[in-house]
C-alpha cells in the first residue's frame, strides 16, 4: 500500500499527535512546536520510510525523538532512560516518587493480563483510535472498548484497595 502525501499524513494524524505531544511536554505550545517539526521531518523521510510499522506508529516515533531531543538539551546531565521513565512526573519528591510507584504497579499488574490487552492498553495510551485497534487486532471494536473498560476497571479496582491516590 503506498505511502499517503504529507498533506492528507497531517490531516489524518495531526489532531492525536497534538494530543500525545501534550500529554508529554504538559505544554501547549511546545507540543505545536514539536508537532510542526515532526511534519517536517516526515516530509524529509518519506522517500525513506519502508512500511516496517504503520504510518500512525512511524509519526509518533518522530514526534517521540524531536521530544527526547528537547530534553536532551535541556538536562544534557541526564540520560535518555532517566528522562523517559522521570520526566512526565511532578517536581516534587513526595509526587514524583508515589507516582513512580504507581506506575511500576500498573506495569506490575498489566503483565497479568493477556497479550491483547496489554496491547490495547498500550495502542490506546499511543493515541490510537478504537477503530484502529481492531483493525491492528483483528477483533471488533466494541471487543476493544470492552478489553480497554475491563482492564482498566480492573487497574482501578486493585490500586485503590492497595492504597493509590487515583
Amino acid at each position: 500500500m503506498p505511502l499517503p502525501e504529507l498533506e492528507e499524513l497531517y490531516t489524518l494524524y495531526r489532531t492525536d499527535l497534538y494530543r500525545y505531544l501534550c500529554h508529554l511536554t504538559h505544554d501547549p505550545t511546545e507540543a505545536e512546536d514539536i508537532l510542526s517539526e515532526t511534519f517536517l521531518r516526515a516530509m524529509r523521510r518519506l522517500p525513506t520510510y519502508r512500511g516496517d510499522c504503520a504510518v500512525k506508529t512511524w509519526l509518533f516515533g518522530i514526534a517521540r525523538n524531536i521530544w527526547l531531543e528537547s530534553l536532551r538539551k535541556r538536562r544534557p546531565d541526564v540520560s535518555a532512560d532517566d528522562l523517559l521513565e522521570n520526566y512526565l512526573v511532578e517536581d516534587t519528591l513526595t509526587e514524583h516518587t508515589d507516582t513512580r510507584l504507581q506506575w511500576q504497579r500498573v506495569c506490575e499488574l498489566l503483565q497479568q493480563k493477556d497479550d491483547r490487552a496489554r496491547r490495547i492498553m498500550q495502542l490506546r495510551a499511543e493515541g490510537y483510535t478504537y477503530a484502529e485497534i481492531a483493525v491492528q487486532l483483528h477483533i471488533s471494536e466494541s471487543s476493544a472498548r470492552v478489553i480497554e473498560h475491563r482492564t482498566r476497571s480492573w487497574l482501578k479496582e486493585i490500586l485503590t484497595k492497595e492504597g493509590y491516590d487515583l
